[in-house]
Order: C-alpha cells, then sequence, then structure tokens
C-alpha cells in the first residue's frame, strides 16, 4: 500500500512566537488597511479549530489535473491540491518518490491551516529523514495578524533554521515597525526558537539590536529577559528596570528585577510564584542597600495566597512588611502611597458552608506614616474567631446568629518630635498599650413578609458583649470616666476598673417597603416610571457603656447605607440606643424600549424621637431628637453619550451642606471620554474634610491621535494633587504613549515631576513604562468597559469578615 504523503510541517517560528501580546488595552486594528496580506486560497479546506486537533488521525489527499511519472515517482501536473484536516498545501507541479522519499514542489506553492496562511516558490525534501527546504516565503497569520517573509527555512525534524526572515503586524504597504533576522533557530521538542543579530526597526531607523535574542515558540515559558521600563522623576531620576524571567518548573518561576535610579543606587526585585491543585501564592522582595537619598538600606516583603484544605475550609495568608515608616511614601506612584498610614498582615482558616461562615485568623499592623505614631495603629486581633449562620426555617421564618472571639493586643506608643531639620524622631519616651479580649454573640429571628408589590420584615435580636480586660485599661478606662464626670481626689477604690464589663440589649427593627409602577410617555418615549417608598424603624434601650473599651469601633459615615442600619458603629464596642423611623423614597424610570435606567433618584430621612446618649468617647455629643441630614441621590443618564450625578447631605439642625458630589461623564467616539467631578464633605464640628475638583479626559484628535489629561486639585489646600497631560498616537501596529506628571509625593505636600514615554508594537511587546496602569487609574473610562464592571458594596458583609452591624 502506498504511503500518504505527510503535508509540510512548517514551524514559521516568529510567526508563533513573538506576538504574544504585552499591552492590556484592546488593540485597534481598525486603523489597518487592509484585512488580509494573503487573501484565503479559494481550493483550501475550511481552516478550523476542530479539523486541526484531528488532523494526525486522518490521511491526506492528493489531486491535481494531471498524474504523470511512474508508479514509485508519480507527477502531480496543475491544480495540485493536497488536503487533510485543516491542513491545505497546493502547488504547480509536485513529484514524490515513495520508495526514498524525496519529494519537490514546484510553482506557486500555498499552504494554510488554522493559524498560518503562506505562498512560497519552492518545496523540496525528504520525508524519511524528515528535512524540508523551503524558498522565498511570505506568510500570515490568521488569528494574530501577524505577517512577514524569509529567503529560506531548512528543518531537519523538529530543528529548523530560518534565514533572512522579518515579522510585524504592519501592512506589507505601510511597515511603521519591523523587526527581523539573518538567522533564527527553531527547536520544536524543546519549545524554543533563538535570533541572532536581530533588528527592530521603526520606520527605517534602528532601534534596538539583540545579537542573541531567545523566545518561546509555544505555550511553554522560557527563562529570559523581558522588556524593560524606563523613566524619568524628580524623586528617582533616571529609572531603569530590567526583569529576568527564570522558568522553574511547570508550577512556578521566578521574576529577578535588578532597578537603578540615579538618585537612589540599584533596587533587586523579587517575585515568586507558584501554582498547585489545592492554591497557589506570591511572595515579592525588594531591597535597596544604602538608599542615597535616605542613608540606609531599605526594603520589602509581600506574601499572598492560599491552600484549600477541602471544599469546605481554606487557609489564607496576605502579609506585608516594610523597612521604614517612608518606604511606601517614596516607592508608590499613587496616592495611596502617601495617604496609607499602615500595613495590615493576615493569617488564617477560613470555611464556608449551606448556612454559615466561620474561621480563626491573627493580624498585625506596621505603621507607614512618619508623621504618627503607634497610637494611630488599630489593635492587632491576636487570635480572633468568629461564626456566622442564617437559615430559612420556613417562608416566613429566619433565624441566624453572628458570634465573634478576639484578644487584642497592641503596639506600645513611641512618642516623636520635629528635630530642628524638620523630621520626625523619636523623643525617647514610650507608652505601654494595654489589651483585652472580647465576646460578642448576636442571635436573631426574622419574619420577612412579602407580596408582588410589597415587603414587610420585622426582626428581633439580643446582642450580648463582654470583655476581659487588662488591669491597666480598665484602670485608665475608669479615671478617663471620673475625669468627665468632674470627681477629683478619687479613692483608690474609686480608681479600680472593671476588668470584666458586659452589656446585653434586645434590638428590635421592621423594615417595609413597597413597589408602584406606571407606564408613561416622555418626549414621545414609553418609560416605566416607578415609586418605591421605604419605612425602616429602630428600637434599642439605652445602655450606660462608659466602662467598654474602644478596640475597633468607629462611627459609619453618615450615607444612604447608614439609614437602614441597626447600628451607627461599626465593631461590637459599642451599641447605640435608638427610637428613630427612616423615611425614604426612590424614584426610577427606564426606557421601555432598550430596558435602560435612564433616571433614578432617592431621597431619606431619620426621625429621632428620643436623644441617643450612647457615644464612642465622653467628648462625643450624642444624638440628638430631631431630624438628621437629608440625603438625595440621583442619576441622570441623557443618552447614550451624557451621563450626570449627584449625591447631597443638608442637615436642616446647622442650615447647612455635609455633602455635595456633583459628577458627570460625556462618551465621545473613537474611545474618546470626559470626567468632571466635584466633591464637598464638612467635618462633624463643621470644619471642611476635603473641597476637591476633578476633570480627567481622553480625547481623539484623529483616529491616530489623542490628548489625556487629569487635573487633580483640592480646593481646601489651594494646590493640585495630581496634573497629568500626554499624547497617544495609534497607527496600524504601533501606538506612542507620552505623558508627564506631577502629583503630590510626601505627607508635606511636595509635588513630584516625572515623564513617562512607552512604544507599544501591537503583536509583539511594549518597550517603556506601563503608562496604561497610570492612565487606567486616573482616567475613569480610559478602557471604556471598566464603566460598567459593577463595584463591590462597601455596605454589605464580607463572607470572609465578620461585623454584626451588617445585617442584610
Amino acid at each position: 500500500m502506498r504511503r500518504a504523503l505527510r503535508l509540510l510541517p512548517l514551524p514559521l517560528s516568529i510567526a508563533i512566537c513573538l506576538p504574544a501580546m504585552a499591552d492590556d488595552k484592546p488593540v485597534n486594528w481598525g486603523l489597518c488597511p487592509a484585512t488580509d496580506v494573503l487573501p484565503v486560497f479559494d481550493d483550501a479546506p475550511k481552516a478550523d479549530k476542530a479539523a486541526a486537533a484531528t488532523r494526525d488521525q486522518q490521511d491526506t489527499d492528493i489531486e491535481g489535473d494531471q498524474l504523470l511519472g511512474t508508479t514509485t515517482v508519480p507527477q502531480y501536473q496543475g491544480n495540485v491540491a493536497l488536503k487533510r484536516g485543516d491542513q491545505f498545501l497546493g502547488t504547480d507541479h509536485l513529484s514524490f518518490d515513495t520508495e526514498s522519499g524525496n519529494y519537490i514542489a514546484e510553482g506557486n506553492v500555498r499552504y494554510q491551516d488554522s493559524s498560518i496562511r503562506m505562498v512560497a516558490k519552492r518545496a523540496e525534501g525528504n520525508q524519511e529523514a524528515d528535512t524540508h527546504k523551503i524558498s522565498d516565503i511570505k506568510y500570515q497569520l490568521v488569528s494574530r495578524r501577524g505577517n512577514g517573509d524569509a529567503e529560506s527555512v531548512d528543518l531537519q525534524g523538529a530543528v529548523g533554521q530560518m534565514h533572512r526572515s522579518t515579522y510585524t503586524t504592519c501592512d506589507p504597504s505601510q511597515p511603521v515597525w519591523k523587526l527581523s533576522a539573518p538567522q533564527i533557530e527553531v527547536d520544536n521538542d524543546e519549545g524554543f526558537g533563538t535570533a541572532r543579530n536581530a533588528v527592530l526597526r521603526i520606520g527605517k531607523v534602528p532601534v534596538l539590536w539583540a545579537p542573541y535574542f531567545k523566545f518561546p515558540i509555544d505555550d511553554r515559558r522560557q527563562t529570559g529577559l523581558l522588556y524593560p521600563q524606563l523613566g524619568l522623576s524628580g524623586r528617582n531620576g533616571f529609572d531603569y528596570a530590567q526583569p529576568i524571567y527564570f522558568n522553574l518548573a511547570p508550577n512556578y518561576d521566578d521574576t529577578l528585577t535588578p532597578r537603578y535610579m540615579s538618585k537612589r543606587g540599584l533596587m533587586l526585585t523579587n517575585e515568586f510564584r507558584y501554582l498547585y491543585d489545592g492554591g497557589r501564592g506570591e511572595l515579592e522582595t525588594s531591597y535597596l542597600p544604602n538608599d542615597k537619598l535616605r542613608d540606609r538600606d531599605r526594603g520589602q516583603f509581600q506574601f499572598g495566597g492560599y491552600h484549600n484544605l477541602n471544599s469546605t475550609w481554606q487557609a489564607r495568608a496576605n502579609l506585608a512588611w516594610v523597612s521604614d515608616e517612608r518606604y511606601t511614601e517614596d516607592f508608590s506612584n499613587r496616592l495611596l502611597g502617601v495617604t496609607a498610614s499602615n500595613l495590615q498582615s493576615q493569617i488564617g482558616l477560613y470555611g464556608t458552608g449551606e448556612n454559615w461562615t466561620g474561621g480563626v485568623m491573627a493580624d498585625y499592623w506596621q505603621l507607614t506614616d512618619y508623621t504618627l505614631t503607634e497610637a494611630a495603629l488599630p489593635y492587632a486581633r491576636q487570635p480572633r474567631a468568629f461564626f456566622t449562620w442564617d437559615k430559612p426555617v420556613l417562608p416566613w421564618l429566619e433565624t441566624g446568629v453572628y458570634a465573634e472571639a478576639v484578644r487584642f493586643t497592641h503596639k506600645d506608643i513611641h512618642g516623636k518630635i520635629v528635630d530642628a531639620d524638620g523630621e520626625f524622631v523619636r523623643d525617647g519616651t514610650e507608652t505601654e498599650m494595654f489589651g483585652g479580649s472580647r465576646l460578642d454573640i448576636k442571635p436573631y429571628v426574622s419574619l420577612p413578609f412579602s407580596g408582588a408589590a410589597w415587603y414587610v420584615t420585622p426582626t428581633l435580636a439580643y446582642r450580648y458583649t463582654g470583655y476581659q480586660l487588662d488591669r491597666g485599661l480598665a484602670d485608665q478606662i475608669r479615671l478617663q470616666n471620673l475625669d468627665a464626670a468632674g470627681i477629683a481626689n478619687p479613692t483608690p477604690e474609686q480608681l479600680r476598673g472593671n476588668t470584666s464589663p458586659s452589656r446585653s440589649m434586645p434590638i428590635a427593627s421592621l423594615d417595609a417597603g413597597m413597589f408602584f409602577d406606571r407606564e408613561t410617555t416622555i418626549g414621545g418615549k414609553s418609560f416605566l416610571h416607578t415609586l418605591e417608598p421605604r419605612l425602616f424603624y429602630l428600637r434599642a434601650p439605652y445602655r450606660d457603656q462608659s466602662d467598654l473599651p474602644i478596640f475597633d469601633t468607629r462611627d459609619f459615615t453618615f450615607s444612604w447605607g447608614q439609614l437602614f442600619r441597626d447600628s451607627r458603629y461599626t465593631g461590637a464596642d459599642r451599641q447605640n440606643d435608638a427610637n428613630q423611623l427612616t423615611m425614604a423614597l426612590s424614584t426610577r424610570f427606564i426606557d421601555q424600549t432598550t430596558g435602560k435606567e435612564r433616571f433614578s433618584g432617592s431621597i431619606g430621612q431619620i426621625l429621632y424621637f428620643d436623644d441617643s446618649r450612647v457615644t464612642i468617647n465622653n467628648a462625643q455629643s450624642p444624638v440628638e431628637q430631631g431630624k438628621s441630614a437629608w440625603i438625595a441621590d440621583a442619576n441622570y443618564a441623557i443618552n447614550d453619550r451624557w451621563n450626570l450625578g449627584a449625591t447631597y447631605q443638608w442637615d436642616p439642625k446647622y442650615k447647612r451642606e455635609d455633602l455635595a458630589s456633583v459628577r458627570a461623564r460625556y462618551l465621545m467616539s473613537n474611545d474618546g471620554i470626559v470626567n468632571i467631578s466635584y466633591r464637598h464633605r464638612l467635618n462633624p464640628d463643621g470644619s471642611n474634610l476635603l473641597k476637591q475638583a476633578d476633570l480627567s479626559f481622553l480625547y481623539p484628535l484623529s483616529p491616530r491621535w489623542s490628548l489625556v489629561g487629569r487635573y487633580y486639585y483640592s480646593i481646601e489646600d489651594r494646590k493640585p494633587l495630581e496634573i497629568i497631560g500626554g499624547v497617544q498616537w495609534d497607527s496600524c501596529c504601533l501606538a506612542v504613549r507620552a505623558i508627564a506628571r506631577r502629583y503630590v509625593r510626601n505627607r508635606e505636600g511636595e509635588l513630584n515631576n516625572s515623564f513617562q514615554i512607552e512604544f507599544v508594537l501591537k503583536g509583539l511587546s511594549s518597550i517603556g513604562q506601563d503608562t496604561d496602569r497610570t492612565l487606567r487609574r486616573a482616567i475613569l473610562g480610559y478602557y471604556r468597559d471598566d464603566l460598567y464592571l459593577v463595584p463591590p458594596s462597601n455596605t454589605g458583609a464580607d463572607r470572609d469578615d465578620y461585623d454584626p452591624n451588617l445585617i442584610p
């Protein structure tokens, strides 16, 4: 039986490996003038991946206008076509020696499969020795848009060589950039290729030369250099980072990044990642010996990972450490590095079931603000156990319990002063901090009744919170209470605090609402108009809690969600007394044609029937009988491009606005966007907490050119927080982004200047700093898809954490 002729193995390495996308932003191929560099061959079979998966099990069909020669050396003439699965080889003339295995294909040689399409003048080789030589090649990648040519390809089994080859994602008529190499060696068994004397040209200008360039040709990772990052800033000077990737094993790898900063020195950053069936993790470390600006060694450590013990339980850790209190400020490019005052490390065991969640964990806090002392740190929970259970017993009966047991510890406080140079330094004083243990249990019963247009949910809960305090903390609390009561010269017995204080109290609430809707027409368009009134009544008796410590409790920021909570405090150290009613009303206009919500608005207020006497501390004023501030929120989608929103809080008691926030967004064509916002919030004492204006935009000047920018300004401080200005140029296959940035770099309000430039070779990689990350953070909608992501709720309970105040 005559052996079937195998199709030519064409591992065009540069066409397979180099198109790895390095830029996250979706590539705009619409600027490319041509769709196919090589048109689809009419006589080729459909090139789909399903056929490619079974090609090895199929025979090769050979067709031609004429069959000449002998039985052992058949010769096919005219429209010769070889087909197997998704593979196709066409030529004008094919001769094949069935005994020796030699073949020659001449004239209009064409090859196509699901991944590549190519044409050549000649192909010859030997089937037995698995050697092939293909001459004068032009190729195009089917899915990745890469294309190029090669003078010849020599293949010997899994190993091959490409001579004088090129690769680009540009149209051949407009080669904005091109990568060329006189020789590329390929090893399919090992999964890598080696290019020698490779040259990258932008236009006709060579911008990068690599005497030896090793790269992967399939999904297997390879050890080697990644693309560098370049930058220039007033804080670090010239900034160059060169990542080096180490492929240690299929399930773990390592990236070592030497980073040179002309004003600081050489920093080494290392990232180790691992992955296995039951979990994964990532360890990042950095070390900068003798920072020239700080005159000391500096570094950081960060680990995040988890391990699944079974389908119910998971061990998880997030650990962080920095060498000094200025580290996050000096090495963060975001405003968060200036505002963050601490780092949290946490390790724990967490479980979840059908009706319950629980776990045991511990955490630790490190100070990262040199202007503060350890007094600003939260108490560490070492350890903490929590459990929640919630189960519908009947359609109208739901029961549950929230429980937590925790031991609180705190670092001692070291005092600080400002020295002659204006630096914050320790003054040698030390204040011992005491801790304690807390048990908090809150069972509840709820009766959810509802119909098609209404619901009524009464809930009754009972909360018990008990403590075991260190003697020093109990005595401190007693002394504070005596001072607040104006008792002078207390006796030793009066100074002795209660080490086992507790609080127990019932909490009752009633949540009720209705839904009204009607069809209406506005401006000739049909809308569904809803009206949704809601009442929430809360009743809790007063309990004296002055003997209880404050470990992890603070006031909730007054907001829409606060209208419907059963406590105005986060944490269990305080439970407010209440006799209050929330009245709220929401309305929406929904386009009947598209289903889009064109307008939504809500307004609400709390009526306090009695004074609420419980406070966080003795200096805080209680909530008096009367009315809370009005809370209003509205959002109006004028059309598919314009969107307006506003949030407003008005306090009728003091006749002032506690919060005003206005935002507007305009969507342009070609991914353009403009965001404008204004925020103003007061402190409880009436002073300004913040007053800020923010403008950001991506403005297309043409299909290729666009401007990007942000102006983030603090009206209260009369200074900018961040200014970004830049330009983008986008072509068929090359994008260039250049941005200048001026932003607050430390807590004294000093500004830093930086300049970033990035070349994005579409289908290849990017060279320069990650401007994409900077712009995505600064301009909401720089990635249009970001506008449609649903943000996580900041009022719901996290399944991995416990807060008994956040009842669903």
